[in-house]
């Protein structure tokens, strides 16, 4: 009798524990918004959330306009055809270095593995941007946000 009072409260306290996961996940907010632009990490921070949120458009209007800028479907097919690829990656946009009419943004980068096991790992990158017309542009970024074939000057046999 005393055994089954304690596997009852163990079993209460289990789903009580279920419950209340369950309530944190619903009730969580989703705290991914877009930023001011005017400085050098609210482009870079923007330009992830819309890759993030598959609004290339909005992405697109973030690159510089230099010599070789892929066009709009190029840019867009590079995430279809799995060029680019931010799944499983997060990232944590730092502080910028402004030099002139160009900045450097330090990000970090998450890598997750897909197995239960693996704690996944983390590397600091940077984004490169320039100065355009009074707004911040991208230049480059890290792998998975960019196609580096994107401002290459194409291959002519």
């Amino acid at each position: 009798m005393k055994q089954d009072k304690f596997l009852t409260g163990i079993l209460i306290g289990i789903g009580a524990l279920i419950l209340l996961a369950l309530g944190l996940f619903f009730t969580r907010q989703d705290k991914r918004e877009y930023v001011a632009d005017n400085v050098p990490e609210g482009v870079a921070h923007n330009y992830v959330l819309a890759i993030l949120n598959k609004d290339y458009e909005k992405a697109y209007g973030y690159l510089a306009d230099l010599k070789y800028k892929p066009t709009y479907e190029e840019f867009r097919s590079s995430f279809f055809n799995g060029a680019v690829n931010p799944n499983n990656t997060g990232v944590d946009v730092g502080e910028s270095e402004i030099n002139g009419d160009e900045a450097i943004v330090t990000l970090s980068l998450f890598y997750s593995y897909g197995d239960p096991f693996s704690s996944g790992s983390e590397s600091v990158d940077r984004a490169l941007l320039v100065e355009q017309d009074g707004e911040w542009k991208l230049n480059s970024m890290p792998y998975n946000f960019w196609d580096y074939n994107w401002y290459q000057e194409p291959y002519r046999p």
